[in-house]
């Protein structure tokens, strides 16, 4: 049979993959590639906590591969000539990926397909990462939708799920390729193990990412409308690294929920989907928003100059606001963050110290394992207030307020800021109102007049 190049990029499964489904389907011996090139993602080369776990979902990739009867070949870039070079030398007619919607990367994609199709190879591309494509949705008068309620309503009213696929029980063996690289030559995986702690807590690869959603259905599906927002209760799916490495479906994931039946934490959940969708409808159509403000009003805004002592404040989870600092330190021992908690430390850079929104976002970009270039920049102007869907007035989060409601005995500062565990579940959320503990800091601003300075700030900005 003839050959197809199947290039794997952010799709690390075999199951519900469209890419090796239409590969096999042409009646093609699919060869299995990556190629390693984060040079060509722009200002966005994947960061550190990223390059962990990719490292350990494509060796778990290939040891799927291998199960089968295949191998997954790695490369080094360039991508373009690295591609036509194995074309020639697998004699293959055809390659087959998986769409992805970075700015950057769908600009090489393009290129990349015109190319080999000017040079007779069939080309195809794949709706792998989302439920909805981000140019499938738009409003009556042709636009893209700029608020959320909407466009999920708009997609709810349209969408229609992929069947399910099974991973192939066999693979044809495909050629040994020169120059084929080990994965471990890639440096993914940090020269120290700082990121030891991770695994405790994630298995990356496809069969993670299904054990991750059969415990959610089976633990935290029930009140997952309410508990999500709690940090201290086991209560999200934790599924963001998964599907952003494409690890499983979305497809699969609602269908698992259906399967359980309807439901307000069904529902919910689905949502949570919704919004991953959006922020890739966002950064299709709003390419410039990784680097610049969704709504230009913004683009005068008096932003304070940081010092690199309060980035590594708040960085290290060292600013005496506890529930920020649980949050940051969590971060950095986990690489995750609750989503409840990411808004909440982000307001309190954006408005309480009056940071730019963009150091925050290469913050998270390069120490969260999910860290995704859409959600990462929907979440950090949406805080922010510069972006799509913002409250028609300027929220500035109260971390104490916050902290009470979603964490009213303390218990998820008391975790990860055990300075303060000793004290009394109330005084966990502001020590300053007693004795501040040893080891543990003054708060690094006054919250009610940093929040006042943050609204002076807007008003002479003239929004």
């Amino acid at each position: 049979m003839p050959n197809a190049l199947v290039w794997f990029r952010n799709d690390l499964r075999l199951a519900d993959n469209p890419a090796l489904q239409a590969t096999l389907r042409a009646g093609f011996d699919p060869v299995p590639v990556y190629i390693h090139a984060p040079d060509e993602e722009g200002d966005w080369a994947p960061g550190a906590a990223s390059d962990a776990w990719r490292h350990r979902s494509l060796l778990a990739l290939a040891a799927d591969l291998r199960a089968r009867g295949s191998r997954l070949q790695v490369f080094a870039g360039p991508t373009l000539a690295t591609l036509q070079r194995l074309v020639a030398q697998t004699q293959a007619e055809a390659v087959f990926w998986n769409r992805r919607y970075e700015p950057a990367i769908e600009s090489r994609d393009a290129t990349i397909k015109r190319a080999l199709r000017a040079a007779g190879a069939r080309v195809e591309s794949h709706a792998a990462a989302l439920l909805v494509e981000p140019w499938q949705v738009q409003t009556r008068t042709g636009d893209p939708y700029r608020v959320f309620t909407p466009y999920w309503r708009s997609v709810l009213g349209q969408w229609r799920l992929p069947p399910s696929s099974e991973a192939p029980a066999q693979l044809p063996s495909p050629l040994v390729l020169a120059d084929a690289l080990a994965i471990d030559s890639l440096g993914l995986a940090p020269t120290r193990d700082w990121d030891r702690d991770f695994w405790k807590q994630w298995t990356p690869g496809e069969h993670g990412a299904q054990a991750a959603v059969q415990s959610f259905l089976a633990q935290a599906l029930d009140g997952y409308r309410e508990r999500r927002d709690r940090p201290d209760l086991a209560g999200t799916s934790r599924l963001s690294p998964h599907l952003h490495f494409g690890e499983i479906a979305p497809w699969r994931v609602v269908r698992m929920l259906d399967a359980i039946g309807a439901g307000e934490d069904r529902d919910a959940c689905v949502r949570e989907l919704g919004w991953r969708e959006f922020a890739h409808h966002l950064l299709h159509h709003f390419p410039h928003t990784p680097g610049a403000n969704f709504n230009p009003r913004f683009d005068g805004f008096p932003w304070a100059e940081p010092s690199a002592q309060q980035l590594q404040a708040w960085q290290r989870g060292r600013t005496g606001i506890p529930i920020v600092d649980a949050g940051m330190r969590e971060l950095w021992h986990t690489g995750w963050m609750h989503n409840r908690v990411r808004m909440i430390v982000a307001s309190f850079l954006t408005k309480n110290l009056r940071i730019h929104w963009q150091h925050g976002a290469r913050w998270f970009w390069d120490t969260l394992v999910d860290a995704d270039l859409a959600s990462n920049t929907l979440g950090w102007q949406w805080v922010a207030g510069t972006g799509a869907d913002a409250a028609p007035y300027y929220r500035v989060f109260n971390p104490v307020l916050q902290a009470q409601k979603f964490d009213p005995r303390g218990d998820y500062i008391a975790r990860w800021v055990p300075e303060l565990a000793p004290l009394a579940p109330a005084q966990r959320h502001q020590p300053w109102t007693g004795a501040v503990p040893r080891g543990y800091v003054e708060p690094m601003v006054d919250l009610a007049e940093s929040r006042k300075a943050a609204l002076d700030a807007l008003a002479r900005n003239g929004r």
